[in-house]
């Protein structure tokens, strides 16, 4: 199956988000020191969301790898 050119375009700025949103995930810190009841977020979340974030990365490169002349996946 290949991807049409307008969904390769889509799918290259997809990944373009998906990079930045793991950028931000990967440079939260841990609100060490403080009060659990303080911190601005739960340290399981922010890597629940990179671990999510990594599979969508993962999964748009294989359709690009898809879309590619040649690209088919095995």
């Amino acid at each position: 199956m290949s991807v049409p050119s307008g969904e390769n375009e889509f799918l290259i700025e997809l990944e373009a988000e998906v990079e930045i949103e793991l950028t931000e995930v990967e440079a939260r810190q841990p609100d060490e020191g403080l009060p659990v009841t303080d911190w601005l977020f739960d340290p399981t979340d922010a890597e629940r969301e990179e671990i999510g974030l990594r599979g969508l990365r993962d999964a748009i490169e294989v359709l690009e790898d898809d879309a590619r002349p040649g690209g088919d996946v095995a």
